[in-house]
């Protein structure tokens, strides 16, 4: 068998020798080309959009506009100062977007510096306080995306703050803000140490910690500030000069007594805040009116999905087949919020308002993606009925509500 094998090898290389293959002729070289059948992929998406249904447009009731005012622009609005609008693209932070150009615009105020904070910095402390509380309450704690208002002085007085520049800004890698990966593998994280009973506080930190870093960063220990080396914290104490104690939040509720501080009881206040003053609905609306007049901007929360909420025409408006604005009472208010047609949807910033027929407007910087399908994106018309009867709490200077506090009880 061997020597069968050994002359058809011989009988082989003799064919090769004589049919006379020079080294010039051998030329083919090695590619690298797409693999691909045009034919068989044009068949598979027939076949596949046979296969599919074809998708409906989701239809929502909205109220016909025609005949109805609505402002032309942010520029016919009395402003007091703010940066320009920053879409919190897709991540559920409007908490932080809208709180933080708050306190900017504060700043201004105060001060009439111009300083713009990092919002990231802000999330990222909240997510770590999040899931601390998360292992203290053994899984009983709420870990979401959203938050509130108030938990950005909360988050500075235990973390401080630091500049736009120095955390979280976008680069062109990025394009945009996402948060939908980085909150489905901390969520993950958290299920797997409910179902194992892992609660070692440091260990489940460390690691949201680890996951925070990859997506968004580690935040600076120290910033340069004019040369100066600073902490966060030394940057909120001498930079920022804010006080924590000068900020109130208010609520209007006929369910809680009034001119006590009570809880808002929605799951974005996952650490059970008490600090909400609860006010007559007429001295909630009266604190923004005169507010903005005075050059006061509001952070306030509500609601954002009703008939009259119009983001191509950039207002929103209460429709009088809902319930017309005369007739928006605590009782309205109330039994919205209770059968949840009323919810604690999005945080906005409140800086200008436009008097019309003895009706304000009041112009919104909004964070957020409705926003920014419209004629000025970025920016939305609220009419004061829509803000008395949809939102639901807001963030002041204290000073907005002196007799308001003075009324108070413990």
């Amino acid at each position: 068998m061997k020597r069968i094998k050994l002359l058809y090898f011989l009988g082989f290389l003799a064919l090769i020798l004589n049919y006379g293959w020079s080294e010039s002729e051998l030329r083919n070289e090695l590619l690298f080309v797409e693999k691909k059948n045009d034919f068989k992929s044009q068949l598979e998406k027939k076949a596949k959009a046979k296969a599919e249904k074809k998708e409906e447009p989701e239809i929502e009731v909205k109220m016909d506009f025609s005949g109805v005012f609505v402002p032309e622009s942010p520029e016919k609005f009395i402003q007091a100062w703010h940066y320009p609008t920053i879409s919190q693209d897709l991540t559920g932070s409007c908490w932080a977007f809208s709180s933080v150009s708050f306190f900017e615009s504060e700043i201004y105020r105060l001060s009439k510096r111009k300083i713009k904070l990092s919002v990231m910095y802000t999330v990222y402390w909240e997510f770590v306080e999040k899931a601390r509380r998360f292992v203290k309450m053994r899984g009983d704690s709420n870990f979401g995306r959203g938050s509130q208002a108030n938990a950005t002085m909360r988050i500075w007085k235990q973390y401080g703050v630091i500049p736009a520049e120095d955390y979280g800004m976008i680069d062109q890698e990025k394009e945009f803000y996402n948060d939908k990966i980085m909150f489905s593998e901390m969520e993950n994280f958290l299920d797997s140490v409910k179902q194992t009973n892992q609660w070692d506080e440091s260990a489940v930190v460390e690691t949201i910690r680890s996951i925070l870093d990859h997506h968004m960063g580690k935040p600076p220990e120290t910033i340069m500030v004019d040369g100066t080396e600073m902490t966060p914290l030394e940057y909120f104490r001498k930079i920022v000069r804010l006080h924590p104690e000068d900020y109130i939040d208010l609520l209007s509720f006929k369910k809680e007594p009034y001119f006590k501080k009570t809880e808002y009881k929605v799951c974005d206040n996952w650490w059970h805040s008490r600090d909400y003053l609860n006010v007559p609905l007429e001295d909630f609306m009266n604190v923004i009116k005169q507010g903005v007049r005075k050059g006061y901007t509001v952070c306030i929360v509500g609601d954002n999905s009703e008939p009259g909420f119009y983001p191509p025409l950039d207002c929103a408006v209460i429709a009088d087949f809902d319930i017309p604005a005369s007739l928006i009472n605590e009782n309205a208010r109330q039994f919205r919020f209770e059968n949840e047609s009323t919810s604690d949807d999005h945080a906005i910033h409140l800086v200008g308002y436009l008097e019309k027929e003895g009706k304000d407007w009041y112009l919104i910087k909004d964070s957020g993606t409705k926003s920014r399908n419209g004629k000025h994106p970025g920016y939305m018309f609220y009419r004061e009925d829509f803000v008395k009867l949809k939102m639901m709490n807001i963030m002041v200077h204290k000073d907005l509500a002196k007799n308001l506090l003075e009324k108070s009880v413990k």
